[in-house]
């Protein structure tokens, strides 16, 4: 007890999109295609990064997804900050297995989008289901949250961090891949959520799209 109140713990995670990349201004499909940071991409993290410490903003860790245009945005945070970095797999982009690199026209000529695609089926026949990346994501918002209270920086991907917001806010994955909620989130656009173990409570306090 602390003056007559209650102590509790808050664990607060900010999830934050990667800087631009060679795939956007390529036009192609990203998803696992490992695209690197563009010279505006590498702008852009430390520019956000500095208005954070000007902010007086830290993080106890920072956790990345593993292809280079989110590790390297998190590599950027972490030595501007500082903070610890380490890297987890399951903040990548979803797999979208065929359509990865490929320029929208070609995938649009290779692989035409089918007319329904139920969220429990296989990215084109190979891929993730929307259900996995939903998993996915809950999974891994679950081993920050067993980490205790503190503060979080994820850097990671539009699909996978919109499935993990998704997840705090009960939303089930979108239908036929459009169908549902979306967060926009564009180059180091970020959400900055907090929640207290104590009540099973999540505030969305900040949604700044880029």
């Amino acid at each position: 007890m602390e003056n007559g109140k209650e102590f509790m713990s808050h664990i607060t995670i900010f999830f934050l999109r990667h800087g631009r990349s060679s795939g956007d201004d390529e036009d192609v499909h990203e998803g696992r295609h490992d695209t690197e940071l563009t010279e505006a991409g590498r702008a852009q993290a430390p520019t956000r990064a500095i208005k954070w410490k000007e902010q007086g903003i830290t993080f106890d860790l920072i956790i990345s997804s593993t292809l280079r245009r989110a590790h390297e945005t998190a590599q950027i945070m972490a030595e501007i900050l500082p903070a610890p970095l380490e890297t987890d797999s399951d903040w990548m982009e979803m797999d979208n297995r065929p359509l990865a690199g490929l320029p929208f026209d070609v995938a649009a000529s290779r692989h035409p989008k089918p007319d329904f695609r139920n969220p429990y089926e296989p990215f084109y026949g190979v891929g993730e289901s929307d259900w996995e990346i939903h998993c996915r994501a809950i999974r891994a918002t679950e081993r920050i949250i067993r980490r205790g209270a503190g503060c979080y920086l994820i850097v990671s991907h539009g699909g996978i961090l919109n499935a993990a917001l998704r997840g705090i806010v009960g939303a089930h994955p979108p239908i036929n891949g459009q169908h549902g909620i979306w967060f926009a989130l564009g180059d180091t656009g970020y959400v900055k959520t907090v929640y207290t173990p104590a009540k099973h409570q999540w505030l969305i306090e900040e949604l700044i799209p880029e």
